[in-house]
């Protein structure tokens, strides 16, 4: 029997999804519960490895297993050997076709980012950080040069297994929330901004490569044209460095309605 779970994290004390020697990682933790579970070794494909630091609101994962139980079982009974910042939140049997990367139609991630003179305290390792205020405008319009079909070499981390490098990115979403007016005696307030991303996949380091280019633009260290000359020259040397982890969420994939899969989990609506 093949079932698929939808799993959340935070990724603070993780090396990433994939498994490694270590045993640090998302996938090490998540197999050893479901092998505790289901009293046999369990391996699990997922529909996008996330890295070190990398939090997931709705991983998807796949597996199979000769044992029968209902799908609220396979939630309960995992939680009990999972620690407390990684949880099962739904259960499915799925036909012997499905597999969790290889039927995603789209992949979509959101980057939460605080804007504040003062670092982040009980939100660090969620949020990123920027200390100077952001142009939301000049942001949007830089990433409209993104959307598309385009070879996002410049946006590519050297370590990137990817067979190409050319990926199309269906929509980039920016939004504010916070104070519009600053408060007596602050030169501005503090705010969040949320990237919403969408594509049908993702390089090895991309997203964060991207936000480092936006929040450049952003606090006008480059004009809005820059991000289409970083795209234009397929290099990573003409890009920003790479952004924290801190802030990016794996909001899951997207599959056809005809599977059956639930598109969020409950953790989707926590984030701010």
């Amino acid at each position: 029997m093949r079932m698929a779970l939808g799993v959340s994290y935070l990724g603070q004390r993780y090396q990433g999804w994939q498994s490694q020697p270590s045993g640090q990682t998302v996938q090490d933790c998540l197999e050893a519960a479901l092998a505790q579970f289901a009293t046999h070794p369990v391996s699990t494909l997922c529909a996008g490895r996330t890295d070190a630091g990398v939090h997931g609101l709705m991983q998807v994962v796949h597996f199979d297993t000769e044992l029968q139980r209902s799908p609220f079982s396979w939630v309960r009974g995992t939680n009990a050997f999972l620690p407390p910042d990684i949880a099962v939140h739904w259960a499915r049997p799925v036909p012997e076709a499905f597999h969790a990367r290889a039927c995603a139609t789209a992949r979509r991630y959101a980057y939460v980012l605080l804007q504040s003179p003062v670092r982040p305290s009980v939100e660090a390792g969620r949020v990123g950080w920027v200390f100077r205020p952001l142009d939301g405008d000049a942001m949007r319009q830089a990433a409209a040069h993104l959307l598309g079909e385009h070879d996002f070499t410049s946006f590519r981390a050297s370590a990137c297994q990817a067979l190409s490098p050319v990926k199309t990115l269906h929509r980039i979403d920016i939004t504010r929330k916070g104070p519009a007016q600053p408060e007596p005696g602050e030169d501005w307030s503090p705010c969040y901004w949320r990237f919403e991303f969408e594509g049908n996949a993702f390089l090895h380091h991309m997203i964060r490569n991207i936000m480092g280019c936006l929040v450049a633009i952003g606090q006008g260290a480059k004009p809005v044209s820059w991000m289409a000359e970083v795209l234009a020259a397929r290099s990573r040397d003409a890009a920003a460095p790479t952004f924290s982890p801190d802030g990016l969420y794996f909001l899951g994939p997207l599959y056809d309605a005809a599977w059956g899969l639930p598109s969020r989990t409950a953790a989707y609506d926590a984030l701010p």
